[in-house]
């Protein structure tokens, strides 16, 4: 059955807008070439999304003729604000963008155990009311949608965040806070390296991938799995609670409220410093969200003189690829000890995922994803190649800590246009 003639107008007017969105100011010339509409349904539909006050002319293009035709339209982006929030479990950090994802105001606060639960709650929203009015300030509209990542489930139905054993209670009661002080706002939660695998399919180093793991390495351990395009979330919103795997070396299993004895005994923040300790490396201090192991892996890198380990420079007893020669081995540094062995816990459990799900890509995620770079997952990578016949890269992530916050904004602002530019009849 052919679309009603407003039905037809309603997607006619959210294909104009996604082009604008993706593309910036156009023409309506530039319009019609992208959309292959008509020359007067374009007209209709931009006279329409002006008086709508969606889009407003921005300046006129390059272009020698002057006029009606050369008129630059773009998405009325200040009329609304996005916010996007990434929780840790002592420490809130909030970003505040216009419709087009660009940054009117930022800033973090550290929530520590001590403050209480009420407290916490209280400082991440006045946090939040701050970096609001500051982009107020900055020229923002209204605050239309809030995303918010944090570690834990999320309920796939619901879109609830599940009370989970070993996190803060104030999680769960913050989504509530934000959706009151701000009731005009739709406000979302998803997990964090849910997220953070969004940002990297878009922004990062997945971009040509449809299908890849993300391995988040930060306090804590978990993963997100992107199969062909999708994010996967599981019946229970528990995909890559990969904390939870049992794996050799831990001298413990991990219980249905415990990740001890898990994966995360290997991988998680506190297990590194330990591990670095082991190679007499002490933990650096870091700041913000950061966890101390991240810097801790970066000056392991710096310290093994490297960016990522070359082929054909070593053997199996340096734990680098390649043939082995007649020359004697170099001493290895402490800090090219210490990447060779956290190297061989993350292949652990990076070699189960891909056992299972055979990503062809695993993206290493997350602070100390990030600070190990192409050093850590040249390594992980060289392992993977003896333990599975299964072809994998491994990548070093792009964003690194930062990738939650882009991926809570990308989808508050994929909501918000879902709503503002959804069509309609008219």
């Amino acid at each position: 059955m052919p679309a009603s003639p407003s039905t037809a107008r309603a997607i006619n007017d959210r294909l104009a807008l996604t082009l604008l969105q993706r593309e910036g100011a156009l023409t309506a010339g530039q319009l019609k070439q992208l959309t292959g509409l008509s020359r007067p349904t374009v007209a209709d539909l931009v006279e329409r999304l002006t008086a709508s006050g969606l889009i407003a002319v921005v300046g006129e293009s390059g272009e020698q003729r002057r006029g009606p035709n050369a008129r630059l339209y773009g998405i009325v982006a200040d009329r609304f604000c996005l916010a996007a929030l990434d929780v840790r479990t002592e420490s809130v950090s909030v970003l505040v963008s216009d419709l087009v994802g660009r940054v009117l105001a930022e800033g973090s606060v550290p929530v520590g155990p001590e403050a209480g639960e009420t407290a916490a709650v209280e400082r991440a929203v006045e946090l939040v009311e701050r970096t609001a009015k500051e982009a107020a300030a900055s020229g923002g509209g209204r605050l239309h949608t809030v995303g918010i990542g944090a570690p834990g489930l999320v309920d796939p139905a619901g879109g609830e965040l599940r009370d989970t054993a070993g996190l803060p209670a104030w999680h769960r009661r913050l989504v509530a806070a934000v959706q009151e002080r701000f009731p005009e706002a739709r406000v979302s939660v998803e997990n964090e390296t849910n997220l953070a695998a969004l940002a990297e399919q878009r922004e990062g180093v997945a971009r040509d991938r449809d299908t890849f793991v993300l391995l988040w390495l930060g306090h804590g351990c978990g993963a997100a799995v992107v199969l062909d395009g999708s994010l996967r979330r599981g019946a229970s919103g528990g995909t890559g609670e990969i904390g939870f795997l049992p794996v050799p070396g831990t001298g413990a299993l991990p219980s249905a409220t415990d990740c001890t004895g898990g994966y995360h005994s290997l991988v998680a923040a506190a297990a590194i410093a330990e591990l670095g300790a082991e190679h007499g490396l002490a933990p650096a201090g870091s700041t913000g969200p950061e966890p101390a192991a991240a810097a801790l892996v970066r000056e392991a890198v710096r310290g093994a003189g490297e960016s990522a380990p070359q082929k054909g420079a070593g053997n199996r007893a340096t734990g680098h690829d390649g043939p082995a020669d007649d020359r004697p081995p170099s001493p290895a540094s402490p800090g090219t000890r210490f990447l060779d062995a956290l190297a061989d816990r993350v292949a652990v459990g990076v070699a189960a995922v891909v056992a299972v799900l055979d990503p062809g890509r695993v993206v290493l995620g997350g602070e100390i994803g990030a600070a190990g770079g192409t050093a850590l997952a040249a390594r992980v990578e060289g392992r993977l190649r003896r333990m599975s016949p299964l072809a994998t890269e491994v990548r070093a992530s792009a964003l690194g800590g930062g990738a939650v916050l882009r991926g809570a904004l990308l989808t508050a602002r994929e909501r918000a246009q879902d709503e503002l530019f959804a069509p309609r009849d008219r």
